[in-house]
């Protein structure tokens, strides 16, 4: 029976441009960054970026990251303006 592929779950950070699309970064996969037009393709790409990330990670024989099985439920950017700065 061949043996069952492991499946691995990272969490990605969508970031906007200012020039427009989003930037996908990888915090467990350091170096693994990608871009849409949309957060749709944002996303869609960070998929493909992953899996050749991972499958050059094997191809060096260096460990594979076992990914993230929490998911972050809810983020935003929050601006401060100090008073002592």
């Amino acid at each position: 029976m061949p043996k069952a592929k492991k499946t691995y779950s990272y969490q990605i950070n969508v970031v906007p441009e200012k020039e427009g699309g989003y930037t996908v970064l990888v915090p467990s996969l350091p170096g693994c960054i990608s871009y849409g037009a949309s957060v749709e393709e944002a996303a869609a790409n960070a998929r493909e970026a992953i899996e050749l990330h991972l499958e050059n990670l094997a191809a060096h024989k260096e460990p594979i990251p076992d990914g993230n099985d929490s998911v972050c439920i809810f983020t935003t950017l929050v601006q401060v303006t100090p008073s002592h700065v």
